[in-house]
């Protein structure tokens, strides 16, 4: 195919959107700010960099993102692929080894006859048909131009990384390993077990430690799925407890009974060298990061190979400003990932990847891909381009977006099985009627 479709951004969206049309026999222009500018979030020049958690969320089928990674893989996601085959032990989630991600998407990149890499900013919409999948902390030339482009008001959001912690400052003999509701000695997440007395001075600390503040704007535009744990704590001494700290499911084999509150740490890759500190979303400054987190058993010397950060991230009003393949009205340009609102790494991916499939459609005069609302993602790209929404806010994939079962089961694992055999049978339907789409696919 003779035309040459920009991308913007080599993040998760980007990567995966000029992947598939590359595979398609399309001619991809990525574009790559980094490394010659930098980002905020990014920490170097990798392809599909994960800038917070290293956490995809969950596999399980009774859930609404294991549905949606069941979808992405029939719908052929080249870096689900790679996530599987770059994967560490995170219970029921799959988490990656992020180096080995990225490596392994850059690879791919790189060695696509089809995809030309441009290591430089763009500041403007490009002619022709093109991406946008430039992350919520695009420059703001091409922020401010896409603003000007869908006469959409700009709006904001904190992302927040959480703290990476050396695994050889854990103190083993009272941490330990364990996932939820198992009952051998060994599991997928290192667990800080807290006593009544832990968790009532460390909550004390962690509301009274100073923060790096925003402007009072940024405050009220928090999204959240990212609010710090120290604002969370502050809605309620006992609120960690039933959040991120709570013990449920777990219990200290030094006692055999459950904790009072429990912190838990994910292996950050394969090797199991370093760990995060699961829901510490953070804005505290870093030397109060280092004094109060060591408040947490087990952590008392840890070693913090990062600190936590927030970062401000915006997207654009897209049921006002987009139509429904989040294409900017009058334009060949598209919007995909977290610019959208779709908020989520398997999103980005997913957003990525239905942008690929339209802009296809488009270059060969085939209807736009339309996915059956019933599912993970067609029921997010119907919550996202609705223009009866009137407060758009960042969305992850759930069952509430999801329309409504009719008779629907009271039990909610037998509602949820009947969501997911819907969606499942909706897709596989979809597929049959669409291999237009599908048939011209390749490695």
């Amino acid at each position: 195919m003779e035309q040459v479709v920009s991308v913007v951004g080599g993040g998760l969206a980007g990567c995966e959107c000029a992947l598939q049309l590359a595979r398609r026999g399309v001619s991809v222009r990525l574009y790559e700010q980094r490394p010659l500018h930098e980002s905020p979030a990014h920490h170097g020049g990798g392809f599909a960099e994960l800038v917070c958690s290293n956490s995809l969320k969950s596999t399980k089928e009774d859930t609404a993102a294991g549905q949606l990674k069941w979808e992405l893989g029939r719908l052929g996601c080249v870096l689900l692929e790679c996530a599987h085959a770059s994967s560490v032990p995170a219970g029921g989630a799959l988490a990656v080894d992020r180096d080995d991600f990225s490596s392994r998407v850059g690879a791919l990149i790189e060695a696509h006859p089809n995809i030309e890499v441009v290591r430089e900013r763009v500041d403007s919409l490009p002619d022709g048909t093109a991406v946008i999948a430039a992350g919520p902390l695009c420059s703001g030339e091409l922020f401010d131009a896409i603003s000007r482009a869908v006469g959409g008001e700009r709006m904001s959001f904190f992302d927040a990384a959480a703290p990476i912690v050396d695994a050889l400052s854990i103190d083993r003999s009272v941490v330990f390993e364990q996932s939820r509701y198992q009952k051998d000695a060994t599991g997928d997440y290192l667990n800080c077990p807290l006593d009544r007395d832990d968790y009532d001075l460390f909550v004390n600390e962690l509301v009274g430690a100073d923060r790096v503040l925003a402007r009072d704007f940024e405050q009220r535009d928090l999204f959240c799925a990212c609010q710090p744990i120290e604002e969370v704590a502050r809605t309620g001494h006992d609120t960690l407890r039933h959040g991120a700290l709570k013990p449920v499911g777990i219990l200290d084999p030094r006692t055999g009974s459950r904790p009072w509150a429990v912190v838990q740490l994910r292996a950050e890759n394969s090797a199991h060298t370093a760990y995060n500190l699961v829901g510490f979303q953070t804005n505290l400054t870093w030397p109060e990061q280092r004094r109060v987190f060591r408040l947490i058993p087990g952590l008392e010397s840890a070693e913090f190979l990062r600190y936590g950060v927030m970062h401000r991230n915006s997207f654009v009003d897209t049921p006002h400003a987009l139509d429904p393949t989040f294409r900017i009205p009058g334009t060949d340009v598209r919007l995909a990932g977290q610019i959208t609102g779709t908020e989520g790494y398997v999103e980005a991916m997913a957003s990525g990847l239905l942008a690929a499939l339209n802009v296809y459609a488009d270059l060969t005069g085939a209807p736009a891909a339309t996915l059956p609302e019933t599912g993970s993602l067609g029921s997010l790209v119907r919550y996202a381009t609705d223009p009866t929404t009137t407060d758009y806010q960042p969305m992850h994939v759930n069952f509430g977006l999801y329309p409504p079962l009719e008779n629907a089961p009271r039990n909610k694992a037998a509602r949820h099985a009947a969501l997911v055999d819907r969606a499942r049978r909706d897709l596989e339907a979809f597929l049959l009627k669409r291999t237009d789409l599908f048939g011209t696919a390749s490695s």
